[in-house]
């Protein structure tokens, strides 16, 4: 079948994120004759939704807030919104979006609804009070709302889809294993490698458990011995509870231990001035910046948690290294600084993976299939 004549909506914090990381589902869906709804925080990327013929709804979604008065207005505001709308399928994107919009969806009785996680985020990886007091709070509520016959759940890779059978209670036919957002392979193409000291550059908004610290201590240790390459570091301060406070990051800056871009809109240009691409983060669904990364040819060195060992494979595409070691990953970083050979071969092997595995008409179809399946039960 195809979409002709079905509404779906997608609910996403960011419309900077639903752009880099579910534009192209949406074209695809579009095309096969949906109407798509986009209900976001509308900041930069208004002209670039509205272009596409999308209709596009102001929602203000705090990834961060624990004001209970405000998410209680952004669940009523969902609510309405819902029963306005009244679309075919809701799309929600990310742990909040989905939590907020799976109520509103019981409540209104919309007929389908598919969360995808891009990974666990903060609340499922900090041992912080805050979180440690709300995760069984958010068990029960997903194990309730996400087991309704009109409800699929998409994952990046198979610790997610663990966790969430074992740990939340899921029923596995309810899951869908969807790797990633897809890559742009045309975009990010392999080039030369530029001369001078190798550059390993870390694509990633500038939070703890992305590993920052981790790396920064890297830095430090491969200056202690002398190896010749530079750490950058190219990504935003974000809202979120596990941001780096940018003083912390201007005193890396003056020190001159890693160089400090900030935002970038030209990520294909930043791994095209690479040699190596770097993410020591704690837990990903599937990152999208290694996958760019690895589509441009780049060898990798991430660590060994779910998500990023599904693109960076140990001596294939990359080294992996432990979880908040930064004495390992100073060891894989060195070791890929000094052989220019082993890096073109890593780069090579994630090209070819990208190709087959994690392109975006490869994702965008998995997609779409989903859809038609989940409309025709």
């Amino acid at each position: 079948m195809t979409l002709a004549g079905q509404k779906i909506l997608y609910l996403v914090s960011e419309d900077w994120y639903f752009c880099s990381h579910r534009l192209p589902i949406a074209r695809a869906a579009r095309d096969a004759g949906a109407e798509v709804v986009v209900a976001t925080r509308v900041q930069d990327n208004r002209s670039i939704i509205e272009a596409e013929g999308f209709r596009l709804v102001q929602i203000e979604l705090s990834r961060s807030g624990r004001n209970p008065f405000h998410d209680a207005a952004t669940l009523n505001s969902l609510i309405n919104l819902y029963r306005r709308e009244r679309p075919d399928i809701v799309h929600h994107v990310a742990l909040k979006p989905a939590l907020y919009g799976s109520i509103a969806s019981w409540l209104t009785g919309i007929p389908s609804m598919i969360n995808a996680f891009a990974g666990m985020g903060f609340l499922f990886i900090s041992e912080g009070l805050f979180a440690r007091a709300v995760r069984p709070i958010v068990r029960v509520a997903f194990r309730f709302l996400l087991n309704r016959p009109t409800s699929r759940v998409i994952v990046q890779n198979p610790d997610d889809f663990a966790l969430f059978t074992n740990t939340i209670g899921i029923s596995p036919e309810r899951i869908t294993i969807i790797k990633g957002s897809g890559v742009d392979i045309e975009q990010y193409q392999p080039a030369p490698e530029p001369d001078g000291v190798p550059v390993a550059v870390c694509v990633s908004r500038m939070l703890w458990d992305k590993g920052i610290g981790e790396l920064v201590e890297a830095a430090r240790d491969l200056r202690d011995r002398g190896t010749a390459i530079r750490i950058r570091l190219v990504g935003p301060v974000d809202e979120n509870p596990a941001a780096i406070p940018m003083a912390t990051i201007s005193s890396w800056s003056k020190e001159g231990i890693v160089d400090v871009a900030g935002s970038s809109d030209d990520v294909a240009g930043e791994y095209a001035r690479a040699h190596i691409a770097v993410l020591p983060s704690y837990r990903e669904g599937l990152p999208k910046s290694l996958l760019e990364a690895a589509a441009a040819g780049l060898p990798m060195v991430a660590t060994n948690v779910a998500g990023c060992r599904e693109i960076c494979l140990h001596n294939e595409t990359g080294l992996l290294v432990p979880l908040k070691s930064s004495e390992a990953l100073a060891d894989a970083l060195q070791t890929l600084a000094e052989d220019s050979s082993l890096r073109a071969r890593y780069g090579r092997e994630a090209r070819a993976l990208t190709e087959t595995a994690f392109s975006e008409p490869v994702i965008v179809s998995q997609t779409i299939a989903l859809y038609e399946s989940i409309l025709s039960r």
